[in-house]
């Protein structure tokens, strides 16, 4: 699978800078973290939501997890997290599981979770479990416009591991 040509036509018709990034395929959000050697904190996962009927975008930091008790409150209605099954139509160019944060090109609304929008650059999946992109959390919110609001809780280690 490619990179979707609809997020490199986004991307270069916007002139935002981004990097592409190679890795190894990885598939959850903190393995992919570790395969491109970023910090948690700037890799974007994306956590596919549904609300009255609706799919909603929500991009938070790999290290953190979606806080569904938030996310309903700040949309003002009941929230749970979306069946692959149902969403997996939506995004026909990407892999299931590596959509990037682009809800915009999808006809899906878009949030993102305050403790990412407080970084400088954010890398996410681009629509495959090898490649991913890197750019500044500025420019993706001058080209999605997310909603920033408190979606998720960080994730505590495990002990003794």
């Amino acid at each position: 699978m490619e990179i979707p040509k609809r997020l490199i036509d986004c991307l270069n018709e916007s002139k935002a800078p981004y990097e592409i990034l190679h890795h190894p395929e990885a598939v959850t959000a903190q393995r992919i973290a570790q395969a491109e050697h970023v910090k948690a904190r700037h890799h974007a996962k994306v956590v596919v939501i549904k609300s009255g009927g609706e799919h909603l975008m929500a991009a938070l930091p790999a290290d953190h997890q979606i806080d569904l008790e938030k996310f309903a409150k700040a949309i003002g209605q009941t929230a749970v997290l979306d069946k692959e099954a149902e969403f997996k139509s939506l995004f026909p160019d990407c892999a299931i599981g590596a959509m990037p944060p682009f809800g915009n090109l999808y006809g899906v609304p878009t949030y993102v979770d305050k403790h990412l929008a407080e970084q400088d650059y954010i890398v996410f999946e681009a629509g495959t479990h090898t490649d991913a992109i890197k750019m500044s959390y500025r420019d993706y919110e001058k080209i999605v416009k997310p909603r920033v609001e408190d979606l998720a809780v960080k994730i505590q280690p495990m002990k003794g591991v």
